[in-house]
Order: C-alpha cells, then structure tokens, then sequence
C-alpha cells in the first residue's frame, strides 16, 4: 500500500505521542520527529506533508512556530491535547494555522489512536493556501440605527475559529445584528470556542445551550451535538435530530432556518472549510432576498466550502477575509 501521510511529530518533550500504539502504520507514516521551532525546515527536508503539534506548556513557541509554517512553508497541522489542558492555547494555535483540535484522554484506549490515525490521513490530502501575517486593517464606524437586516449566520470548518476571530475583530463596536456561527470542530470545544472568540473580538459571545431569544449586537455558537435553528420572533433553539450531510451542528440547518425566519432580512456566510456544509443554506438565504457572501481562495485556508457556494451560484460576493465585516457593516446600515 502506497504512503500518502508522511507525519512530522512536533514534540518538545511531552512524549504523548510515543504511547500511541498503531498511529504510524499503512498510508500513514512519520517522517520525523523535531522540537518545534524547527518545523519549517523540517518540513523540506523530510518531506512531510501533515504536521502533528503536540501541546504541552510552551504554547507560545507552539503558536510562534505554526504561523512561520503556515508564511513560509504552509501545510496542514493537527494540534494534539491531552484532556484537561489548557483549551485556550489550542485557540490561540489555532488562529497562528492550525486546522483542528484532537484530544486525547488521559487513558486512552486504541481506538483513539485509530480516529487520530483516519485524522492525519484526511488532512493529508488537504492543500492549504500561505497565511500573510501582520495586522488586520481597522473598520471605519459609525453611528446605527436599528438593523435593516437583524441575523447574520456564519458556516465555517477548517480553519474557521482564525477567520471567525478577523470577522468579529472588524466589526464595529456599533454593529447591532446578531451573528449566529456554526463551526465544525472536535466535540466539547464550542464552549471553549465561545470564550476564545469573545476575548478576540472583546464581543459578547455565548454557547448556545437553550431555546432563547437573540439580543442585539451578541454573538452565538451552535453547541457540539445539536444542530442550532432560528426561528420566526428572533430566537434560536437546538435542534437533536439526526446529522445533516455527516454533521451535527449542520451549518445548512442554521442558514435554511435563518431564511425560513428572516426572508430578505437575514445574511449569510461561508467561510474557509472543507466540504459543502453551507452551500444549500447560503443559496437558500439569496433564494429569499438576504445577502450573501463567501469568503475567496487566495484568504482561505482550504477552499472547499466557499467554492461549493460559489459553485452553486449561492454567493452574491466573493470577498477576502479583511473586507467581510466591512460588507457586513454596510449592509446592516439602515
């Protein structure tokens, strides 16, 4: 069986991936281990194509290495945590690049290392596009007066909690409609998610846990294990039926409800993700009169979701990361 996963273990010590029984076996294979900052170079020279960070306690060298990889030498990276460790870290790497989050428990057992196994191989196949770094640009604000367009509805995966922290940090402290996200991402991380988000974007951002009704200018996150529904009055409930297209949170079930309750007075987006998670929903909000955008390729970290969108003629922009939140300013204008 031919290799398609040549793993490059960035380990400073912690050791946690040296108890993984099977990890490294059929298409999946290491290429090396090395401390972290040293990933760059490593990934040329051995000729990895997946990076596997290990968290431990130097996660600002975690976070500093990520952001070199993903300028210079960009190629997917899985963060490895081990169960009750510090969850915010992992957002912080997250935002340098990283693609997603793996915990593992304190006693695993080998199936773990068999889904960790399926993970790398996955994102393996992945191509993921350079992450210019330096500082976002301001949005100008202004004074609002009660939205013309009170729901804005966000899909996002891979690499969405970066590009949902650039949207949230551009919107102005005036911007009154509230923004409902759906995000794929490990199970038990959207609390975390929430928190993280809030402390980026200094906005008020809360997990959804019960059917409530959405005040303005606050931000909510759909729940791991339920899909996240508005409804007609301005509310949102959860919703425990079965995945949609694989996934529960569904991003389509947030956009097509977001259409069924505000029409022409809802906006939707699609950010970097894989997948067409969001591409009917989008279409669906356009469908009705709302706004829709996606985000473009040369801004996203992988192209799938948004280029479904657009695929599907569901996008009426096509926008780069730094200007979504001034297209969402504009349209919530009176």
């Amino acid at each position: 069986m031919a290799v398609t996963c040549r793993v490059l273990v960035a380990d400073d010590g912690e050791g946690l991936v040296s108890l993984a029984k099977g990890l490294f076996s059929g298409q999946v294979e290491e290429a090396g281990v090395v401390r972290l900052k040293d990933i760059t170079d490593a990934v040329v020279r051995l000729k990895a194509n997946v990076v596997l960070v290990v968290l431990g306690p130097r996660s600002q060298q975690a976070v500093s290495a990520i952001e070199r990889l993903m300028a210079e030498r960009p190629t997917p990276v899985l963060l490895v945590a081990q169960e009750g460790s510090d969850r915010q870290s992992a957002f912080a790497a997250l935002a340098a690049g990283a693609l997603e989050i793996f915990e593992v428990p304190k006693e695993p057992r080998p199936e773990v290392w068999r889904r960790l196994h399926d993970q790398l191989d996955h994102l393996a196949r992945l191509s993921v596009l350079p992450q210019v770094r330096g500082r976002r640009q301001q949005v100008a604000t202004h004074v609002a007066l009660r939205p013309v367009y009170p729901v804005v509805a966000i899909a996002a995966s891979l690499g969405g909690p970066k590009a949902l922290a650039a949207v949230l940090k551009g919107l102005p402290k005036t911007f009154t409609a509230p923004v409902l996200i759906c995000q794929h991402i490990t199970s038990g991380f959207t609390d975390d998610l929430a928190r993280w988000l809030a402390a980026e974007s200094k906005r008020e951002v809360l997990e959804v846990t019960r059917t409530q009704a959405l005040r303005e200018g606050a931000v909510y996150v759909a729940p791991s294990g339920l899909h996240l529904a508005v409804r007609p009055g301005g509310r949102v409930e959860l919703d425990d039926g079965e995945p949609v297209g694989g996934f529960k949170p569904s991003c389509d079930v947030l956009l097509r409800t977001a259409a069924s309750a505000f029409g022409d007075r809802a906006i939707g987006v699609v950010l970097t993700g894989m997948g067409r998670d969001g591409a009917r929903g989008l279409k669906e909000i356009r469908a009705r009169g709302g706004h829709t955008v996606a985000q473009d390729e040369a801004t996203s970290t992988v192209f799938g979701m948004p280029q479904e969108a657009i695929a599907l003629g569901a996008a009426e922009k096509i926008l780069p990361l730094d200007k979504i939140a001034a297209q969402l300013d504009a349209w919530t204008r009176p």
